[in-house]
């Protein structure tokens, strides 16, 4: 009697290992239809007796699995991107070969993720998915960067300092190799891996490679840690942040921006305009030193300092397109305040005659800022983001012959 029911118990089993096979093939086969849904059902009615499956269909398993949670890729959950890729590698670890491209999809779908939301100014939720990015894979540090920044960004200032202070226990510098070429139908840089850019030049579809050390980013973070603190009203911290970094990075120019940046928003412009100095002295015939304080002192509303950095820069380097488009964008900010006091203005005559010296104003800036789109498009005519801003200008000035030229050639650029 008792071989009876051990019969009829190995019996049931090996007919719930039959089925268990059955839904893990359907599964799969769902997940080629892309019908992830029914590939999860299917899924989940297979798990129960999952350890009673032989190490093929467990590798199915974990493989279709990973598939059917991952989907599209598209809009897909950080919930679903983190159960895919414990499934992905679940498959891997026991050898499959497609898993490790399943983890390449889930990363890809989440800073595919992260661009999208930036772009549509959501910051906490892209900073998740850089964060769960490096959560996938520790070596991938720009992930925590970029994910600090979006948490700056949104202003959860708690979570960037950690995130900053685990890229700075890291030794995290952020330089990398740029791979770029100019492609010859738009006219602009473009950056891609060295192997790609190679064919592209190749092919004769891009021109001047080159290759780019980027700059380092310890300046920058420690710059944003100074920052939290001052902004938490901890400015012992902030100098102390600066100091550790400076320490550590003997020699980085960028961390002697940062420090004098520092002291300009704790409000002591004395220490700020002796750094500076000190900064110049240090390399006083360096465009680019003199480019990146114009950067700098421009993002701390310095706007004065910085055209005459850029200016600075230009006249050792008078090759600095770049330059002579943040002096007209340097110029062109300062609009942004005489709107607005316009626009407070009522119906009075007083208001009327004040109006009126606005607008003269508002027009000089345009005057004075056009010389040097001018000059940026007349060395590169390709440079389409200049060319519509002086198309604007021209249009606001009253000189519509020359801005529909520039619209034609904006036209004949994009086609």
């Amino acid at each position: 009697m008792k071989t009876n029911i051990l019969s009829l118990a190995l019996s049931f089993l090996s007919v719930v290992a039959i089925a268990q096979k059955k839904e893990i093939r359907d599964a799969g086969k769902a997940v080629e239809k892309g019908s992830f849904a029914e590939a999860k059902t299917l899924l989940n009615q297979a798990e129960p007796l999952l350890s009673e499956a032989n190490d093929s269909y467990k590798e199915d398993y974990y493989l279709f699995k990973g598939k059917a949670y991952v989907g599209t890729g598209e809009n897909t959950s950080i919930e679903d991107l983190m159960i895919a890729a414990e499934a992905f590698k679940k498959a891997r670890e026991m050898g499959n070969e497609s898993a490790a491209e399943g983890l390449a999809t889930v990363t890809n779908s989440l800073v595919q993720g992260a661009i999208n939301d930036q772009n549509n100014q959501a910051f906490s939720k892209a900073a998740d998915k850089l964060y769960t990015g490096y959560q996938l894979n520790n070596q991938d540090t720009l992930y925590l960067y970029y994910a600090a920044s979006n948490e700056v960004s949104a202003g959860n200032y708690e979570k960037a300092l950690k995130y900053y202070e685990e890229l700075k226990d890291l030794g995290f510098t952020g330089i990398e190799t740029q791979y770029v070429a100019i492609n010859k139908e738009t006219g602009e840089e473009e950056a891609m891996n060295k192997t790609q850019r190679d064919l592209m030049v190749k092919t004769g579809e891009y021109i001047k490679p080159e290759d780019r050390i980027t700059e380092p980013k310890t300046g920058e973070i420690a710059k944003n840690i100074a920052l939290i603190y001052i902004q938490q009203g901890e400015d012992d911290k902030a100098i102390a942040a600066i100091d550790a970094a400076k320490a550590a990075n003997p020699g980085d120019i960028s961390l002697l921006q940062s420090e004098a940046d520092m002291y300009y928003r704790m409000g002591d412009k004395a220490k700020y305009k002796e750094l500076m100095e000190g900064i110049i002295e240090s390399d006083p015939n360096n465009p680019t030193l003199y480019y990146n304080l114009g950067v700098t002192s421009f993002e701390i509303g310095d706007i004065d300092t910085a055209i005459s950095y850029y200016k600075k820069a230009l006249e050792l380097d008078p090759e600095l397109a770049d330059a002579r488009l943040n002096i007209a964008a340097a110029i062109l900010s300062r609009e942004g305040s005489i709107v607005e006091e316009m626009n407070s203005l009522g119906m009075s005559k007083a208001d009327t005659q004040k109006y009126d010296e606005l607008s003269e104003k508002r027009s000089q800036i345009y005057i004075d800022a056009l010389p040097y789109l001018e000059k940026v498009i007349e060395n590169d005519s390709s440079n389409i983001e200049a060319m519509r801003t002086a198309m604007n200008i021209y249009y606001q000035i009253g000189e519509d012959a020359k801005a529909d030229a520039l619209q034609e050639k904006i036209n004949q650029a994009q086609n």
